[in-house]
């Protein structure tokens, strides 16, 4: 297969999967694979389940839930130095009526409307976490960021309310089981052992390479401390002490080869 440029077809046909795949749309090969054996997805008008379907996109339209996909000129990808009290989400009705503020709105300015639409972040920060985040319409790269299989570390400076005893940071690098909602349910996790550097009384800096959702707070709250100030440092080898932005600056890198830059 030949490609005229970057994220343009030619007229040879493509398989489904890889077309999916090259939307951004779906953060894995799995997820591409789901779609379309659930029938999510029809080209030209028809279900189509076989994921080596081959088909020419110019002429027969694919779409996924009756949204019409297509292959983008390019991706997008931002970094931000992510402020206090911003949350990482689509506002609801219910959060606008409240004031809340999205990591999205801070961009709106940068983006044009359709690219704007399919910005993902790679991972969240919850609103009273600050730091590095990184916005992409790829969602590849969400998935190589993301996953527990990549290995990608991602570091936190923690403010706590009172000094931890070395037993319990002894605790976060052998791993400590933190409580988790899952499906509405509530259900214990051990966590992989995390780099833990003692900086400062009551400062801390916290590396892991897993995701789960306020996974720092709940790891101090395992060894019986809360966490008064969190901050992402680094995502890989990206630290934000080399980008040299305040609070709600955001830099556009989507000439850069982020995979290069998060290996190092």
């Amino acid at each position: 297969m030949r490609l005229q440029d970057e994220g343009h077809l030619s007229t040879v046909k493509i398989r489904l999967h890889q077309f999916l795949s090259k939307t951004g749309v779906f953060a894995s090969k799995r997820d591409v694979k789901e779609a379309v054996w659930a029938g999510d997805i029809t080209v030209a008008g028809s279900v189509v389940k076989n994921i080596a379907f081959q088909f020419n996109p110019n002429s027969k339209p694919v779409h996924f839930r009756g949204q019409q996909l297509i292959l983008p000129s390019e991706h997008r990808t931002l970094i931000l130095n992510k402020p206090l009290g911003v949350v990482c989400s689509r506002l609801n009705k219910h959060e606008r009526s409240l004031g809340k503020v999205s990591v999205f709105s801070l961009l709106n300015e940068a983006l044009s409307e359709r690219d704007h639409a399919r910005l993902l972040t790679v991972g969240r920060l919850d609103e009273a976490t600050t730091g590095l985040l990184i916005i992409t319409t790829d969602g590849q790269l969400v998935h190589r960021i993301t996953s527990p299989e990549f290995h990608v570390n991602k570091t936190y400076f923690v403010n706590t309310s009172q000094p931890v005893a070395k037993e319990g940071l002894d605790r976060l690098r052998q791993g400590v089981e933190i409580e988790l909602e899952v499906d509405g349910r509530v259900e214990l996790f051990t966590t992989q052992p995390a780099g833990v550097e003692d900086v400062d009384a009551c400062a801390y800096v916290v590396t892991v390479a897993e995701g789960k959702k306020r996974q720092i707070r709940r790891m101090f709250t395992a060894i019986g401390h809360e966490v008064i100030a969190l901050e992402r440092i680094s995502i890989g080898a990206l630290s934000l002490d080399n980008l040299d932005l305040d609070y709600g600056e955001f830099i556009d890198i989507s000439d850069l080869n982020l995979d290069t830059l998060i290996q190092g």
